[in-house]
């Protein structure tokens, strides 16, 4: 529910790139299936999209593996992620967090939301909320979600379906992968920004429920405009 007028210009810029870069393709549809043609490109933006999704995927799926202590051999790494995954291991190495909850859902029943966290571990003796991210930037959007997960009432543990309190979180940060590099970023979480995560989760549920009857039929009206129904008696 967050306004994110950038991804209009970025979806635009991927039509725009996807005809330049496959203009051979485009012209030639154009003539067949002009349709078609539009199809292709207004899809571009969801297959850019797709295609980092598949890359962040397979890189949580590694960094949690790691985390959990397991040694990855390189020869058996997608080239997509092999840096990722030496990159999450100077993390570990360089930060030494020592990890309490990987990959657990949370659910909060005084705003009723659900979610997964990627770590809570400790770390110069602080509880750290941790999220992995190899995206090409750390968005501010970051801290709500953190703030969601933190104070949350309870985790949900995977492996029995027990539930136990959300334990005392002293703060947020994000660990950001990129082929080229990595850094460790501390994460405002608190209750402030918590407050504007629940006034989003208000906005969901006007935008879900809400705003249903609250325009009513018209006690008057006038002009020329027809209805339906008296166009059809006509």
């Amino acid at each position: 529910m967050e306004p994110k007028p950038f991804l209009v210009f970025w979806a635009a810029k991927e039509a725009a790139t996807a005809a330049v870069d496959n203009w051979d393709i485009v012209s030639k549809l154009i003539e067949r299936d002009p349709k078609g043609a539009t199809d292709y490109l207004k899809g571009a933006h969801r297959r850019s999209s797709g295609n980092a999704s598949d890359i962040g995927s397979a890189a949580h799926d590694a960094f949690e593996r790691q985390a959990r202590g397991e040694i990855i051999n390189p020869r058996h790494v997608h080239a997509d992620i092999k840096r990722h995954v030496q990159h999450f291991d100077e993390f570990l190495q360089q930060i030494q967090p020592e990890f309490l909850h990987l990959e657990e859902t949370v659910w909060d029943d005084n705003i009723h939301v659900a979610g997964s966290f990627d770590a809570i571990a400790k770390i110069d003796g602080e509880t750290v909320l941790i999220d992995w991210k190899t995206s090409k930037a750390v968005y501010e959007s970051v801290a709500l979600q953190l703030s969601a997960y933190r104070y949350a009432t309870r985790i949900i543990l995977a492996d029995t379906g027990e539930s136990i309190p959300m334990p005392e979180i002293d703060g947020g940060a994000v660990l950001h992968v990129r082929p080229e590099g990595w850094a460790f970023h501390p994460i405002e979480c608190g209750p402030e920004v918590h407050e504007t995560f629940k006034a989003l989760r208000a906005i969901f549920e006007w935008d879900r429920e809400g705003k249903k009857g609250v325009v009513g039929k018209p006690i008057a009206s006038g002009g020329e405009k027809q209805t339906g129904t008296a166009r059809r008696a006509a």
